[in-house]
């Protein structure tokens, strides 16, 4: 039998876009089912593995691509959102084979469900951009999105602090707009697309903040403190509104833990 780890090496290790997600979806699926051992017998790499294209770039070097006024500008945007659910699935089955062996089951049935959600999105996107005659690859991606996952590589419980209750809690914060604007462009194939991600990442929010919240119980920990210290210390970006309190309210993610840093 596979166990947990060595299935989400395998999709950390899949450099090829369709071989990453098929890993992804194979791992989900075989998690369900009962085809893996919850053991957590293999390292998972310092990086993942990457395709020759995108080329990936600093944030200083990245082109600027606006705000989807433009039927380039939105081509631009959706390859920068392919982007970010393409590492989003790494970091998915990483948090699962890096940390797992300190939680329970569930923290493998949740994470593991959102990186096959990634996956999905992913292909998505990908779909859409070859639709619209292009393709993951075709521009110049961000370098430094793998960069939360390093700073975090020896602690759950920063890396839950960082990755779901901020990055994709800032997706939250944004996406309405995006949407908003393929509709008013008339692309609401691209629209529908997001706006089913955005419901997703609510879910993935929540996991984090309900896998955070169980780490500082088990601590003793103020939660919303803690996580304020842990931003403070590892997060590279800043925490800014305007916020999508809603979305966040339902993600479990309260006013509490941001409103007083942002």
């Amino acid at each position: 039998m596979t166990s947990v780890a060595e299935a989400a090496r395998r999709v950390l290790d899949a450099a090829d876009p369709v071989r990453k997600v098929k890993a992804a979806r194979h791992a989900a699926r075989a998690w369900r089912l009962g085809e893996l051992d919850h053991a957590f017998d293999v390292e998972m790499p310092d990086s993942p593995a990457r395709p020759l294209t995108p080329e990936l770039l600093p944030p200083n070097r990245m082109p600027k691509r606006g705000k989807g006024g433009s039927a380039r500008g939105r081509l631009a945007l959706l390859h920068a959102l392919a982007h970010i659910e393409f590492v989003a699935i790494d970091l998915a089955f990483d948090i699962v084979g890096r940390f797992g062996a300190g939680y329970p089951r569930a923290f493998v049935d949740d994470w593991f469900s959102v990186g096959a959600d990634e996956a999905m999105h992913f292909a998505l996107l990908d779909r859409r951009l070859k639709a619209l005659g292009s393709g993951y690859g075709a521009l110049p991606a961000h370098a430094g999105l793998w960069e939360a996952a390093s700073a975090t590589a020896n602690d759950a419980v920063a890396r839950l602090a960082v990755v779901p209750m901020a990055l994709e809690a800032r997706g939250l914060d944004v996406t309405p707009a995006t949407v908003a604007r393929f509709m008013a462009a008339g692309d609401e194939t691209s629209a529908r697309i997001l706006q089913r991600i955005y419901t997703d990442e609510i879910r993935h929010v929540r996991f984090g903040t309900k896998w955070f919240e169980a780490s500082c119980r088990e601590r003793d920990l103020s939660p919303a403190a803690h996580w304020q210290s842990l931003i403070a210390a590892q997060f590279s970006g800043v925490v800014k509104g305007p916020f999508n309190d809603s979305a966040r309210d339902s993600a479990g993610l309260t006013r509490e833990y941001y409103g007083a840093i942002a």
